[in-house]
């Protein structure tokens, strides 16, 4: 059993193709399809869930809404976190850059551009 009830639950790919179970473990990005929850002992897991802090929503949230950077929504949880982790990562120089960190997350709308702009945001470039 994997530690994402999501990938369990969704037609999620189970095997790391799209990125829509990425969750930050001790603060990196694991697709949580690939993850055994007993091999997490002891870590710290984050998930969409955990990014607000109570009625206030994490800047990359608040970036998604304000940039209209989801359609179908299936992506989305995976994107902000694999955009929060790219963040931390300090991979946001350029969109070129944020592009390539995130490549791993797919996006069955097509709403890359606004994504790159969420990240952009909540990172204070936008």
């Amino acid at each position: 059993m994997n530690s994402c009830s999501r990938a369990r639950s969704s037609p999620a790919c189970g095997s790391a193709a799209c990125g829509a179970c990425t969750v930050l473990v001790d603060g990196r990005r694991v697709n949580s399809c690939l993850t055994l929850a007993v091999r997490l002992e002891g870590a710290e897991v984050t998930t969409i869930e955990g990014l607000a802090k109570g009625e206030r929503l994490h800047p990359l949230q608040q970036a998604f809404i304000d940039q209209d950077a989801f359609q179908c929504g299936y992506c989305t949880p995976g994107q902000i976190m694999s955009g929060v982790g790219c963040i931390q990562e300090g991979h946001t120089d350029s969109k070129a850059e944020i592009r390539e960190w995130m490549s791993g997350n797919i996006c069955r709308c097509g709403c890359y551009v606004k994504i790159v702009r969420a990240v952009e945001q909540a990172t204070g470039r936008k």
